[in-house]
């Protein structure tokens, strides 16, 4: 066989190779953009809309969210509760579910949305090597969520411009971070699909009512703004009685207040507060696994949250969060989330005793710390199809 004759046949080797990686990379890719992730409607859920609702152009596009309804039919205040605007922090959707899945309301109504921002959750950040999924091990099993990206899909959202210039204040920002949820609100109706979607946010806060907006996240230890509560000037009195109260009596580490500065915009603790009746505050805790000086990043980590490079720039003073014995596991970062929506709502009673909202069925800081996350996920084997939803 003449060297040409063997060049050839390395050349279709070399693509039939290409072929097959790129049909497995491919299908891979499309299992995680369409896994669902099973939500059992807990005893206190009354309705469940999707955001569709609230803005017709996402009407069954791939932002248009469940939004889950826990009324009592008695008066009282309207809370929401968004999760996943950044779906990389996944300790933001186990918190929302596990409101949905146990909480009870005796006075007022609570609005809960697991996925704030789908489009985000169908893809992880390229060049970081997060893993795909993620798994909580409950009493029936164990429990897969998928892993996803900080920015809203290129696939619903492309191209980026050069910079992103936010409405309605025209100041300029990343490019990227016109896929970014937490970068575009108040969001525009004839903007993109994260502009559209936060569009459709607020039409939602403002139709229904929404008296206090909580948005969680998480972030990594390397930045400043973690382990703690930021607050639209509106909520200071709450924000801080909440987190001293917490701090106190409740936490091992501290949690602290930020307030939102009027000049940076695009945040939802600016623009919610801003642009609605609502008061807006948002939730961090940290994770380990969105810091840059991270080891391997794997399920391990993200679950575990303990990592040897980042304690070693602790060691340095290059954090802003002290790093317990055990790290920051996701459990604690849930645990924690819990806790301060639990008591942000008890500071919202004392400030307005004639506007209560009775929360029960949600466990304490201890209890999750003690019985785990998946200790309050519900078997959907035991329910029928139209108590379950899809995320």
């Amino acid at each position: 066989m003449s060297k040409e004759q063997n060049l050839k046949i390395l050349k279709v080797i070399c693509l039939l190779l290409v072929a097959v990686v790129i049909f497995i990379s491919g299908r891979t890719f499309q299992e995680h953009r369409n896994y669902q992730e099973e939500v059992v409607l807990g005893p206190g859920v009354t309705a469940v809309m999707t955001l569709g609702d609230y803005f017709e152009p996402i009407k069954g596009t791939i932002n248009d969210s469940n939004i889950y309804f826990i009324d009592s039919g008695e008066p009282g205040p309207t809370v929401m509760v968004i999760g996943r605007s950044h779906p990389e922090e996944p300790a933001t959707n186990l918190t929302a579910q596990i409101l949905v899945e146990n909480a009870e309301i005796e006075t007022g109504r609570l609005i809960v949305a697991i996925s704030a921002n789908r489009s985000a959750s169908t893809s992880t950040r390229p060049g970081e090597g997060y893993p795909l999924y993620y798994s909580v091990d409950t009493e029936w099993g164990s429990k897969t969520f998928r892993m996803g990206d900080r920015w809203t899909h290129p696939l619903d959202s492309w191209p980026d411009p050069e910079v992103y210039v936010h409405y309605p204040s025209r100041q300029m920002l990343s490019y990227a971070d016109i896929r970014n949820q937490n970068r575009t609100w108040p969001g525009r109706a004839d903007g993109s699909i994260t502009e559209q979607t936060n569009y459709a946010f607020i039409n939602l806060i403002n139709q229904e009512g929404v008296e206090l907006f909580i948005d969680l996240h998480t972030a990594e230890l390397e930045y400043s703004v973690n382990n703690c509560i930021v607050t639209h000037e509106r909520g200071q009195d709450i924000a801080s009685m909440a987190a001293m109260t917490l701090t106190f009596e409740q936490f091992e580490y501290p949690i602290g207040v930020e307030f939102s500065p009027p000049a940076l915009r695009g945040l939802s603790h600016r623009e919610v507060g801003d642009h609605t009746d609502a008061i807006s505050l948002l939730f961090e805790a940290p994770t380990m696994i969105l810091d840059r000086i991270r080891g391997a990043t794997n399920e391990e980590l993200l679950m575990g949250g303990d990592d040897p490079f980042v304690r070693r720039a602790g060691e340095y003073g290059l954090l802003y969060v002290p790093i317990p014995e055990d790290g920051w596991p996701m459990v604690t970062r849930v645990a924690r989330h819990v806790e301060t929506f639990t008591e942000v709502l008890k500071q919202w009673n004392f400030n307005y005793p004639d506007n209560q909202i009775m929360v029960s069925g949600l466990p304490n800081y201890a209890e999750i710390k003690a019985n785990g996350i998946g200790y309050y996920y519900r078997n959907p084997a035991d329910y029928s199809e139209d108590r379950i939803r899809y995320e």
